[in-house]
């Protein structure tokens, strides 16, 4: 049986975070990165679910020196922390951010001419990277569009750190997605030898994610934007199979509230969706869909484990509470641990299985775990959100 996190008895439900699980990653990761290229760690929405400080600055003493952000707020939380280096932020800042962009020292994706114009007239002077848009239509500016692109180079307040593009079907290798992926790679580096051609410095150029580094190792940039791989963790189960070898860093878990034993016909939660068929040991969980536990898991095959052993998630799950069937689960009882995600003795249910029992993928299960959950690492320590 696993011992750790079973002192965590002030917890009704918390993630547990493996930092070193998380070093070991990074070192398994650079031996992939082409020469010269450097991991920008991608801490976006409190990284990934797994504790932003704590991430950055475990990932600080890996000697990553670079990250990425979604948001103004996210950076300036990692400042006020204490993080040194390079801070991007990957989404839209607005003009109105840009005291704090230079307070605090952040870098600016601008993603087009006229957000440049709007950085530019706010007086301060800004670091930022110019996003292409290479066939994603997400943000940036189309290489056909390169005066705009040009633009950026002339506005006197923005000091331009880095060209940067986004791979949209990077993690498919089918022969469709792979001709896509390369005529973007084709209008990226196009677009930057255009841009070298009338002497401007381009600086830091980025263009992989987690799974253009795995599928196109071999690209010559400066930054490889690594999120949902740096936590070992694949967006499903078909991509994990692809995975390097990397170990999940987190594992979640909850406490047994309840017990009891029901008889055959007795139903189960809101909706009466599951009837018994036999007499059944129910455990109450104390977590649920207000916890990050998607309701849409329920009567999907979900699974936890208890004791060592898997049982099924039963009924409708609940805003704070889940049941399992635990009647094969050998002596369960009140306090004992449930394990969602993670190890428990022999058995293991990865991100990418509860992701798949829940109809979708693992950076959504990552991202949406409730801000009530704690954060305590293997042995039980307070992990720093």
């Amino acid at each position: 049986m696993r011992k750790s996190g079973v002192e965590n008895n002030d917890c009704r439900a918390w993630v547990e975070i493996d930092l070193d699980a998380l070093a070991h990653n990074v070192r398994e990761l650079r031996l992939n990165l082409p020469p010269g290229c450097e991991l920008m760690a991608v801490v976006k929405t409190d990284a990934y679910g797994h504790g932003a400080m704590a991430v950055a600055r475990r990932l600080w003493e890996e000697d990553v020196r670079a990250f990425g952000v979604a948001t103004v707020a996210e950076g300036v939380s990692l400042r006020k922390g204490g993080l040194k280096g390079s801070i991007l932020v990957l989404g839209y800042a607005s003009p109105g951010e840009a005291n704090a962009l230079s307070e605090y020292g952040l870098e600016a994706l601008v993603v087009d001419g006229s957000h440049a114009k709007a950085l530019d007239k706010t007086g301060k002077k800004l670091r930022v990277h110019i996003a292409i848009d290479t066939g994603m239509h997400r943000l940036g500016m189309e290489p056909k569009d390169f005066g705009e692109i040009e633009s950026v180079f002339h506005c006197e307040n923005l000091s331009v750190a880095g060209v940067a593009s986004h791979l949209a079907a990077s993690d498919s290798l089918d022969c469709d997605d792979v001709e896509f992926t390369g005529m973007q790679i084709k209008a990226f580096y196009g677009t930057v030898d255009a841009l070298k051609a009338k002497g401007y410095d381009v600086g830091k150029l980025h263009i992989q994610a987690s799974y253009g580094l795995c599928n196109y190792p071999g690209l010559q940039c400066d930054y490889a934007r690594v999120g949902i791989m740096l936590y070992g963790v694949m967006s499903d189960n078909a991509k994990a199979k692809t995975t390097p070898n990397l170990r999940p860093v987190l594992s979640l878990r909850a406490r047994v509230a309840q017990v009891r034993l029901i008889g055959a016909g007795e139903s189960v939660s809101y909706g009466r969706l599951f009837k018994a068929e036999r007499p059944t040991m129910l455990a109450t969980v104390s977590i649920g869909y207000a916890d990050g536990v998607p309701r849409q898991m329920s009567g999907n095959g979900g699974m936890c484990i208890v004791n060592g052993k898997k049982t099924p998630i039963i009924g409708r799950i609940c805003m704070d509470m889940l049941m399992l069937d635990v009647t094969g689960a050998g002596q369960v009882k009140q306090g004992d641990v449930v394990t969602l995600i993670g190890k428990d003795d022999s058995e293991e249910i990865r991100c990418e299985d509860f992701a798949a029992a829940s109809g979708t993928i693992t950076n959504d299960i990552l991202c949406r775990m409730g801000a009530r959950l704690g954060k305590r690492g293997p042995h039980g320590e307070h992990i720093d959100r």
